[in-house]
């Protein structure tokens, strides 16, 4: 059995790292407010543009003309993946390393059997994770410390300039998407080439008719394409902020309870250890009275 000053010891321990964990619970809280804002306000704007440019390559046949449309035999592939600088977030981070080994094992296997797996860290996590195990593309693990649009567009117009020059033929994004406090969903999202878009039941090209389209609609295709996949890349990032902070604040809070719970049995250890050195010192006091009577 411990001692009494071991188990004093661990109580203190534990309950000054329950202090730490409700501090960092509310931290994440704070942080997760702001982050959900965020992404509140860019997936309307985000599926508006989308809406916008399946529209317009809708009313062309459904076929997109664009360096980032062509099709070619899948060689060479980049991954981008999103994680968080930080851990103690629970299974967040490990959950996209799945993610990205599950999609490269079912999807890219022959690809990385040649070698030809290159990966987009962003976030200091998968930094780290994948770059012991390959290629990665750029410096990004430190996008969350000033996360902005400027910040995720260097990543995005890299990989678009890579997938144009050929250097991939694939390019696939790996994500959390925030759903709720606690609850976050891995995301598998092809960004190149880009898919044409399917038109809707029964829309024929006499929908021309509806638009009056000034520059031209090729022109205006054109502009919209590479805004739109910078726009994508930067709502997979804000979904994967607010998916941290979720994550983190409900870790967070799951390890505030249990070093409660840790507290109580510790404390219970503590009374059991400290009744049980009285008893022993009342029985030797005892013991002793009645040894030194008998030898009168």
């Amino acid at each position: 059995m411990a001692s009494l000053k071991e188990v004093r010891n661990r109580i203190q321990s534990v309950s000054s790292t329950q202090q730490i964990t409700k501090a960092m619970k509310m931290v994440a809280a704070a942080k997760l407010r702001r982050a959900q804002d965020n992404i509140l306000r860019m997936r309307p704007y985000a599926q508006r543009l989308n809406s916008i440019l399946s529209n317009l390559t809708g009313l062309a046949g459904g076929e997109i003309v664009s360096e980032y449309a062509v099709q070619r035999e899948v060689r060479r592939v980049l991954v981008i993946a999103v994680t968080s600088d930080r851990g103690l977030a629970g299974a967040f981070n490990s959950n996209i390393f799945k993610g990205v080994n599950a999609l490269v094992q079912e999807r890219y296997a022959a690809q990385a059997a040649a070698g030809n797996i290159t990966v987009l860290a962003i976030g200091k996590k998968a930094h780290d994770y994948f770059g012991k195990r390959g290629p990665l593309l750029g410096d990004y693990n430190h996008v969350f410390t000033k996360l902005s649009f400027d910040t995720v567009r260097v990543a995005a117009e890299q990989a678009m300039e890579g997938f144009r020059m050929g250097q991939f033929d694939e390019v696939v994004m790996v994500y959390n998407e925030f759903k709720n406090v606690a609850t976050q969903i891995v995301r598998t999202q092809q960004l190149l080439p880009l898919v044409p878009a399917e038109l809707p039941q029964g829309a024929t090209d006499t929908m021309n008719v509806d638009y009056i389209f000034e520059p031209s609609k090729e022109e205006i295709i054109q502009t919209l394409i590479p805004q739109s996949l910078k726009v994508q890349l930067y709502k997979a990032v804000l979904e994967s902020n607010a998916s941290e902070h979720g994550a983190r604040m409900t870790a967070m809070d799951k390890a505030t309870d249990n070093a409660g719970e840790l507290l109580k049995q510790l404390k219970l250890t503590y009374n059991r250890t400290r009744q049980a050195a009285i008893t022993t010192e009342i029985l030797e006091i005892v013991g002793g009275a009645e040894a030194l009577a008998a030898s009168r």
